[in-house]
């Protein structure tokens, strides 16, 4: 039996009709080109396997490298699983084929830089279904104006589209997380529909104006906008970051932009 390792933030999920959801949620078809981030002990792995015709799977735990090669021995003529043995936060994605499937138990501890790595791959990418604590997937599908809502929400949003889709209770994991869990779809957005020019510089206007939350955007955003910038976007500068839109987040960072600010 494999004893969960708190280093790698291993919750195993064991609820049989949990797994029956997810599944039912990502819809696999047999030539999907699909990863699975965290395989642990299978409990996603599995089923998936019968659905697709091949699956490849990203994992740092030694031990669970070796059971998996064990399972699914990668010489064996015709096997259907390809184990990428490493960090998920190192892994080239670009090495898959596209449009690329994205799917897994993500560890909490890590969650929203693994969020933020696949990120920059949206354009390989058809969609993504992760398992995450409950609080985060509330940040990322918040509306503004509520206090969910934050830099996590801008970031995302203003690339995918997301959905929660299930809540998942501790108790259908071993050992069980003290956090609520829950499954997002995440679908990247045409390029066509993404208007920021500058993503350094809209990372840091986000970053800038969510930094002190209770601080007006008139303060967060000084060293970026003058009183006359503010005006000439028609935001209202006694605002704090919560209050705007992902729209007027990439107003402000394209009107920079278009002056020639940069960071």
């Amino acid at each position: 039996m494999h004893k969960a390792k708190k280093r790698f933030g291993q919750n195993f999920l064991v609820d049989e009709r949990i797994i029956a959801d997810i599944v039912a949620a990502i819809r696999p078809e047999p030539d999907d080109n699909m990863v699975e981030i965290g395989p642990g002990l299978g409990a996603l792995t599995r089923p998936l396997l019968k659905r697709l015709n091949h699956l490849h799977v990203v994992e740092i735990d030694r031990d669970i490298i070796a059971r998996l090669g064990h399972d699914y021995p990668q010489d064996a003529p015709g096997v259907k699983l390809t184990i990428h043995a490493g960090d998920a936060l190192e892994f080239d994605i670009a090495r898959l084929p596209a449009p690329l499937r994205i799917v897994g138990n993500l560890p909490y501890n890590i969650s929203s830089p693994l969020l933020f790595h696949f990120a920059a791959y949206a354009g390989r990418i058809r969609d993504m279904h992760f398992m995450l604590q409950n609080e985060v997937v509330e940040r990322m599908v918040a509306a503004h104006s509520t206090p969910e809502y934050g830099r996590l929400s801008v970031m995302l949003q203003y690339r995918f589209a997301m959905e929660k889709l299930l809540d998942v209770p501790p108790e259908s994991f071993r050992p069980a997380p003290k956090v609520h869990s829950a499954i997002v779809r995440m679908i990247p957005l045409p390029a066509g529909e993404i208007r920021v020019r500058d993503e350094k510089l809209f990372a840091a206007i986000v970053g800038a104006a969510f930094g002190q939350r209770r601080k007006t955007l008139r303060n967060t955003l000084r060293s970026h906008l003058a009183e006359a910038d503010f005006m000439l976007l028609g935001i209202d500068a006694q605002l704090r970051a919560e209050n705007l839109g992902v729209a007027e987040f990439i107003k402000i960072a394209n009107h920079l932009s278009g002056n020639g600010r940069s960071i």
